[in-house]
């Protein structure tokens, strides 16, 4: 009896043994890996990226830019008429009557060309809170484009419009909904 109690302690100091064996050897590995891969990779500009991911056209700041610099022609391809429809997805969390109320979203009537986070009794982000701008054109077709990237930490949680036609019919839509409607750009 004694004797199996030895042997079951040998086991035992064997097994533990594995275990750390087992552990020392992925530390080792991953060191020499880390080593390996610093001195493959070893640069001496650090402001060079070893691989450099282009994102798409579409996602990219300069598309925000080009689109809001031919504001006229994004305007000809949209109407009022077709951005009440679009609008429609908006309407879930937006109200753009007159007498309307806030919802998930502020009210958006008279909304361009009104400063950015100012309905009274809406609780905005603090990203819209400090973003001191109104609702120019520019602004709205940015924003409308891509929320997140446009306002960055703003609550929406809108993926955006990516047509410039339903972008231009949606501003010519909360435009005309106004208590005096701007005058096209």
């Amino acid at each position: 009896m004694l004797y199996d109690q030895l042997n079951i302690i040998k086991m035992n100091s064997f097994e533990i043994n594995k275990i750390f064996t087992a552990i020392l050897i992925t530390v080792l590995i991953v060191v020499i890996i880390n080593k390996v891969s610093d001195y493959i990779f070893d640069s001496n500009d650090k402001d060079i990226v070893a691989y450099k991911v282009e994102a798409p056209e579409s996602l990219t700041t300069q598309t925000v830019a080009k689109t809001t610099e031919d504001l006229s022609a994004i305007f000809s391809a949209g109407n009022a008429e077709h951005g009440e429809k679009v609008f429609k997805k908006c309407a879930a969390c937006h109200s753009v009557n007159q007498s309307g109320k806030n919802k998930i979203g502020p009210k958006l009537w008279n909304v361009m060309f009104r400063p950015v986070g100012s309905v009274s009794d809406y609780k905005y982000s603090k990203a819209l809170l400090g973003h001191n701008k109104e609702w120019t054109w520019d602004e709205m077709n940015g924003f409308l484009l891509k929320p997140a990237k446009w306002i960055k930490g703003n609550k929406m949680g809108f993926a955006g419009l990516k047509s410039d036609k339903d972008r231009a019919s949606v501003i010519l839509y909360l435009n005309q909904n106004s208590d005096s409607p701007k005058p096209l750009p």
